[in-house]
């Protein structure tokens, strides 16, 4: 007899009636009477679940205390149109086999609406709700249309390291990598003896793949990023990770406007990827936690970003001010915006996204071009809706001397640095590039307000669980 294949949930819900089946899954539910029992099946392929009727004649007593929320089972079964409403078929089971007993008594998601803050405390089993169902599998189709969108545009996907010695963004918060004995730290003249370290010299976990991406860029034309990144910063905020995701794009022979066009096209691109692949999971989230969600998604769409300048956001957000707007962080020309005041723009004076470009350069990286004013370089950041700055970006500084100049400004080690100014030694060119961080998309995305909720194992102060 030929062994009938197993079929997921997912395309289950999409077949014919008046076929035999057999599906496995997780039990969400159980439910019915001495004459029949009813057991909602989950596979993790679709956030709906599958109706499992069974007669209770069929089966032993023993069986059915055995199921309960969170038991595996095995359920073969004819699909039948449907009784009930909320979905077009279900299976009447003929057979069904427990795979693994789940004990209610200690099953740690027993209750309906368990509050995330909750899920956190039981990270390794939150992935099984339906929540972390649908933030998975938003997660998966954002990273495959991302690697989508470029290899369409004919990008080269560059793999960066994760270990290195040099801080791309010169604030000094990374992780450092070695195999020293730290009980036994060998010194030299008062210093840590770092030639004894497994690769001779001071390393690090990567703040970002950009530096060597520009190696990439000015190789191959267009190349992209896509892996973790570290930062150790000691933030416990709703926007913050200590290990996260990040999107770097570098381009050869693009400008800044260049680089604006690529990010917004970008954005727009996996907006509509989401609303076109993921809707039965954007629309259990917008239902449970965030009733904006699918209209804010369907915003960004159709329209353009606004541009501004950092002077011209400065004004208006003074402006802001002088009429009774409240900020808890002071604004004026020369400091770096808080989401409080990116969200102001967004939100409540444009409407829309927006772009801001030519901040002073003061607050921005050694790496960006400066502009003809000597005070602002051609940066760009984009903001969304709730969330602030989605990509932060800019065009790169092409001549040799303004960037050897800027580092020497900043007190910056060359030491470490004399590959990346090779790339302006030996046939520069303009060239711009962005970082999108993964996880702050994730969160525009799935409308979730915490980070750690959109990460599947989040990396935070105290906390390196699994």
């Amino acid at each position: 007899m030929e062994k009938l294949a197993r079929t997921k949930v997912k395309d289950l819900l999409k077949s014919q009636p008046g076929q035999k089946v057999l599906a496995k899954g997780w039990v969400r539910t159980k439910r019915g009477n001495k004459q029949v029992k009813f057991i909602a099946l989950n596979d993790g392929s679709t956030i709906n679940n599958i109706q499992v009727v069974a007669d209770a004649s069929l089966f032993d007593e023993e069986l059915f205390k055995r199921i309960s929320t969170g038991a595996s089972l095995a359920v073969t079964g004819n699909l039948v149109e449907s009784v009930g409403s909320g979905q077009a078929v279900e299976i009447q089971a003929t057979e069904i086999e427990i795979y693994g007993e789940c004990d209610p008594m200690r099953f740690p998601l027993q209750k309906k609406d368990t509050s995330l803050e909750y899920l956190r405390s039981v990270a390794h089993m939150r992935l099984r709700t339906n929540t972390f169902g649908a933030v998975l599998r938003i997660r998966h189709a954002m990273a495959f249309a991302i690697h989508k969108f470029f290899n369409d545009k004919g990008f080269v996907y560059l793999h960066t390291p994760l270990i290195t010695e040099s801080d791309a963004e010169g604030a000094g918060d990374m992780f450092q990598v070695t195999t020293m004995d730290l009980a036994n730290v060998p010194m030299h003249k008062g210093k840590v003896d770092f030639s004894k370290d497994f690769f001779g010299k001071k390393t690090s976990l990567t703040v970002s793949g950009q530096l060597e991406g520009e190696l990439g860029a000015t190789a191959v034309g267009e190349i992209y990023t896509f892996g973790p990144t570290f930062r150790a910063e000691n933030s416990n905020t709703p926007r913050h990770l200590a290990e996260f995701w990040m999107i770097e794009p570098e381009m050869a022979f693009y400008d800044i406007n260049d680089d604006m066009a690529l990010a917004e096209e970008f954005v727009k691109y996996l907006v509509q990827y989401a609303l076109d692949n993921c809707m039965d999971d954007l629309q259990f989230l917008n239902d449970k936690y965030d009733d904006g969600l699918i209209e804010r998604l369907r915003s960004v769409l159709g329209i353009a970003f606004e541009k501004v300048t950092y002077t011209q956001a400065v004004e208006i957000l003074e402006k802001a001010v002088s009429e009774g707007q409240q900020f808890e962080y002071p604004v004026h020309w020369g400091t770096d915006f808080q989401s409080e005041h990116e969200r102001y723009l967004v939100e409540k004076y444009f409407g829309k996204p927006v772009i801001l470009i030519d901040f002073p350069k003061d607050i921005k990286a050694f790496y960006m071009k400066q502009n003809e004013d000597g005070k602002t370089v051609r940066g760009m950041d984009v903001l969304f809706p709730k969330i602030g700055e989605i990509i932060g970006g800019s065009e790169r500084e092409a001549s040799l001397e303004k960037l050897e100049t800027r580092i020497d400004e900043l007190g910056m080690s060359r030491k470490n640095l004399e590959w990346y100014i090779d790339t302006r030694r030996f046939g520069t060119v303009p060239h711009s590039g962005f970082g999108l961080g993964f996880e702050r998309l994730l969160l525009f995305v799935t409308g979730m307000s915490n980070i750690r909720d959109v990460i599947p194992f989040p990396r935070t102060p105290k906390n390196a669980e699994f």
